[in-house]
């Protein structure tokens, strides 16, 4: 069967079957469009509704791209940031709405970014900027933003990402720990909507990503004990003692 019939079908299922996730014009030409083979190896698992593992990294199932894409709801023209690009798919169909030039990702992991950049340009999409940057700080180069998609849970949203917001702007992330997570949309102006249960992976700082020497954590909390032996009394440095 062709990868366009099977694409097809895709789309249709989440367009009228139980899960029925699909609910906009939008979000179902580009998912008709977006070849999502180009983001999984196997072409026969490609349209097939499950979850997969790429590299270390997770690719979310069509139904969970189309959620998060219905939550963000882009309108064409919007200047948008994903934050955890992962294999590229969800930053494509991001694309297809809102144009190529208009999408920017993020990814802490520097192998997951080159992948998802080659993934972009197979599928038709190589302007979309992808840079290696820790997600939790956002890209401000190009803010404000229309739309801010974070694929990674937090327990709140990163400030520097509410700052890059435009006026009118969204924020979706999937909020909490654990399976204690619910999908959240932020307007610029405080609004929250809650949009269901969700599972995704924590948001990662710098020197947690895979393959890094340390973890900044590590690193700050060591510069932080040499400040404090540095200026620990090490047996000499008492007041002076008058003996007479």
């Amino acid at each position: 069967m062709e990868l366009a019939v099977l694409r097809e079908d895709m789309v249709d299922s989440l367009e009228h079957d139980a899960k029925a996730v699909v609910n906009t014009d939008d979000v179902g030409l580009a998912m008709r469009t977006v070849p999502r083979e180009a983001f999984v190896d196997d072409d026969r698992k490609a349209y097939a509704d499950q979850s997969l593992e790429h590299h270390g990294t997770r690719v979310l199932s069509p139904s969970t791209a189309a959620r998060l894409m219905e939550v963000l709801a882009p309108d064409p023209g919007d200047d948008v940031l994903v934050v955890g690009v992962g294999v590229g798919y969800t930053t494509a169909v991001a694309a297809e709405i809102a144009g190529a030039r208009h999408v920017h990702a993020v990814d802490i992991t520097r192998p997951i970014v080159h992948d998802a950049r080659e993934n972009l340009a197979d599928a038709g999409y190589p302007e979309v900027l992808v840079d290696c940057r820790d997600g939790a700080r956002g890209l401000p180069d190009y803010a404000p933003y229309d739309r801010i998609l974070v694929e990674a849970a937090a327990v709140d949203p990163p400030a520097p990402l509410l700052d890059q917001l435009a006026p009118d702007g969204r924020l979706v992330i999937p909020r909490g720990r654990g399976a204690s997570q619910t999908l959240v949309a932020v307007d610029a102006d405080g609004t929250e909507t809650t949009h269901g249960p969700v599972a995704f992976a924590p948001l990662l700082v710098d020197g947690e990503q895979t393959g890094a020497l340390e973890r900044n954590r590590t690193a700050r909390e060591d510069a932080e004990r040499a400040a404090r032996a540095a200026q620990a009394e090490t047996g000499w440095e008492h007041e002076w003692i008058d003996w007479e």
